[in-house]
């Protein structure tokens, strides 16, 4: 209860929930001695798969013997799962006494929550100063509050595409003008980029990021990564070749970023990290919302025998590398779709093939959220399209047969609902 009244105090600071500038941040980290200078980061950057190459990077340094504190956005389940210090998650009253802190030195100035997030963040970072942090950018980037670092380990790239175009001005809403902004003020030290979604955009990027001093590591051509047969894959780059067992993450676009983890380590050279911690971490990979399959609980209990994923996806890249593994699979598959309202809907959608059912939800707890209702109502193209008021209502009403699936995704947000429930 203490750490929700602080949270609610804390979101009332500025009267939006976003305005993109580093002048708050930078004040109020100030008054609280520059914690950000005093710590080891990596940056990541991007649209798609951060989360997971994250996850990835975590999991390699901890078979290593490292610990790591990671800030990520936004939270799934708990707002205590974005401050992860050396390797545990803050409890409860840890983050209320932190944020009770940081409250009292930003005295009642006007800052977002966000922000004042990420600098409760960085505070108590600076209590772990041997730690690497993993930290998450926001909001594109060039004016997201963990723009504020003047030095790090590396800066990742993860695939870029269009997200959150609502909030730039008409004229300016290009994967173009998205790239520019998450990454023209990456830091001199090594950008490493990751797999993307066309060469177009691989070439856009790099344009972007070419008079940047830093050590560049690209895909496909300073790293790349081979599928084989019998579970395994290949990674090479400047160091050698790996032969790699295949993640513990299900569909072929996580090796992308699983790849761009291992090649993030492998930059690493101030830290001792084998091959063998490589091999070891990418099996033990822990990642929430994300093609994660419920493997028990309330809603798999309503599904039978049958399979049931929940993935946070809510952009066009996202469905499109969804669908790469929806169709990978040879069996009947059921959507069921919540999304935000200002998500562009049908674009969403149109990357899903061969989808048996589609059942349109609202998304609990969520006043942003276009109505389940009125989403059935703006996508067109699908001829088996439903809409049901509950998540349990939903799955419920669909005429499962032997080996078929149902993924619920659409959201962050609805994914968050999803797990709570079960």
């Amino acid at each position: 209860m203490k750490l929700q009244k602080i949270v609610e105090r804390l979101q009332k600071l500025h009267p939006k929930e976003i305005d993109l500038s580093l002048d708050r941040t930078k004040n109020l980290l100030e008054k609280l001695g520059n914690p950000q200078d005093q710590i080891n980061c990596i940056s990541i950057v991007g649209t798609n798969g951060k989360f997971s190459t994250i996850q990835a990077l975590y999991a390699i340094l901890k078979e290593a013997d490292y610990k790591c504190n990671i800030y990520t956005s936004p939270h799934i389940q708990k707002i205590n799962e974005r401050f992860v210090f050396n390797n545990k998650p803050l409890t409860d009253d840890e983050l209320a006494n932190l944020f009770s802190e940081v409250e009292e030195a930003n005295n009642q100035t006007q800052i977002t929550f966000f922000e004042i997030l990420t600098v409760a963040y960085f505070h108590y970072a600076k209590k772990y100063p041997e730690n690497i942090n993993l930290i998450e950018s926001g909001l594109f980037h060039r004016f997201d509050a963990t723009n504020i670092l003047k030095k790090n380990l590396a800066s990742i790239v993860t695939a870029i595409g269009l997200d959150h175009l609502d909030w730039l001005p008409k004229e300016e809403q290009t994967v173009e003008k998205i790239i520019f902004e998450k990454t023209s003020t990456l830091l001199n030290s090594k950008i490493v980029v990751a797999k993307q979604s066309s060469n177009e955009i691989s070439k856009s990027i790099e344009n972007t990021i070419k008079d940047n001093t830093s050590k560049k590591i690209i895909f496909n051509k300073n790293y790349n990564f081979t599928l084989k047969e019998n579970d395994f894959f290949y990674f090479e780059d400047e160091f050698g070749a790996l032969k790699l067992p295949k993640p513990n993450l299900p569909g072929e676009f996580q090796l992308e970023n699983v790849s761009t983890a291992i090649a993030t380590v492998r930059q690493l050279t101030d830290y001792k990290i084998t091959d063998e911690h490589i091999k070891s971490g990418i099996t033990k990979i822990e990642s929430i919302a994300r093609l994660q399959e419920l493997k028990s609980g309330k809603l798999k209990d309503l599904t039978s025998n049958n399979l049931l994923f929940v993935d946070g996806s809510h952009n066009p890249l996202g469905a499109k590398v969804l669908n790469e593994y929806l169709q990978s699979l040879n069996c009947n598959k059921h959507i069921i779709l919540g999304m935000m309202a200002n998500k562009d809907h049908n674009e969403y959608m149109s990357y899903f093939k061969d989808i048996k059912s589609l059942t349109t939800i609202d998304i609990p707890n969520q006043p942003n959220a276009i109505k389940g209702s009125e989403l059935k109502e703006k996508i067109k193209n699908f001829e088996n399209i439903n809409y049901k008021n509950s998540i349990e209502e939903a799955i419920s009403s669909i005429d499962l047969q032997e080996n078929d699936i149902i993924l619920i995704t659409g959201s962050l947000y609805l994914a968050g609902e999803v797990l709570n429930l079960n």
